[in-house]
């Protein structure tokens, strides 16, 4: 009886609340874009850029030295390793498909800053037929230098 009463009340409650907002209206469009203004933002979106135009310098000048950088089942643990690995193949694959970012969020706490990007890339790369939907989410650490990519996961 009492889990019937417990159930009864609930009812009553949570269905009175679904009536609460009578004919308000409500934004229905999802902001996909927000942050990307801040310091932090820029760095993201600099770093971006620097990869697909193949400006290897500026890419490293973003990345903390000791940044940690995963991708599929494979582990970079510096800017060094990085610049001296998968870099380069990264430029050259960015600049042979068509990139588009879906949605980029950056949120900015004190000293470290969080963005999260949803992109989608098409075009053919070594003769194969590229076409993905890709996740990644960047820490960024602010030091006295400012704001560095202290590291980075993507997958797709």
């Amino acid at each position: 009886m009492q889990i019937q009463s417990l159930l009864l009340l609930l009812s009553v409650c949570f269905s009175s609340a679904a009536f609460s907002h009578g004919e308000e209206k409500h934004q229905d469009k999802q902001v996909m874009f927000t942050g990307t203004d801040t310091e932090a933002g820029q760095v993201v979106v600099a770093f971006h850029k620097a990869l697909e135009s193949g400006d290897a310098v500026k890419a490293r000048s973003l990345l903390a030295d000791d940044v940690l950088i995963l991708e599929g089942s494979g582990v970079e643990r510096s800017a060094d390793e990085y610049a001296s690995h998968h870099m380069l193949s990264d430029m050259k694959y960015l600049q042979a498909i068509d990139v588009k970012t879906l949605e980029h969020h950056v949120q900015v706490f004190s000293s470290i800053a969080i963005s999260i990007s949803r992109s989608s890339s098409k075009g053919v790369y070594k003769g194969k037929k590229i076409d993905n939907a890709g996740n990644e989410t960047i820490t960024l650490l602010q030091d006295s230098d400012g704001w560095k990519i202290a590291h980075i996961h993507w997958s797709n």
